[in-house]
């Protein structure tokens, strides 16, 4: 089990994941990507590719295609890639499976915002609060 807090390392190499829905433009996923990787760079991560799926519905397995995940698997093997991080919200369950796939750690947009809180909380009250929301994520 991966630990809930300072999710990510700092120089920490991560592989960023978009889903296009149907009522979506690919466009609009590529600015969410955008914006997930000065996220990820905001935690310390550096973005190194990004991928991006067309599905009517996300896979309740794991949340992107079984061809998409190996294809994501295929690039991370040998490229130093150790986060995987998915632009929407991932239940514990997809999390779980997804790493079995790829082996390396994953986590979804919240995850990464809580984590920056989590950095950045200076007072007792103040991490307390954050600990409380990751408890509760």
């Amino acid at each position: 089990m991966i630990d809930k807090q300072n999710k990510i390392q700092k120089e920490e190499r991560a592989v960023l994941v978009g889903v296009v829905h149907k009522d979506q433009r690919e466009q609009e996923v590529m600015e969410y990507l955008d914006e997930l990787a000065f996220l990820a760079e905001t935690a310390g991560a550096v973005s190194v590719k990004k991928f991006i799926q067309k599905l009517p519905h996300p896979d309740s397995r794991t949340y992107v295609g079984k061809g998409k995940l190996e294809e994501i698997k295929q690039y991370i093997q040998n490229r130093d890639i150790s986060v995987l991080i998915f632009d929407d919200e991932l239940s514990g369950a997809q999390i779980g499976n997804i790493e079995k796939e790829v082996n390396i750690k994953t986590i979804d947009r919240s995850d990464l915002i809580l984590d920056i809180f989590a950095r950045r909380a200076k007072t007792a009250q103040a991490k307390a609060q954050v600990e409380l929301a990751q408890y509760q994520y």
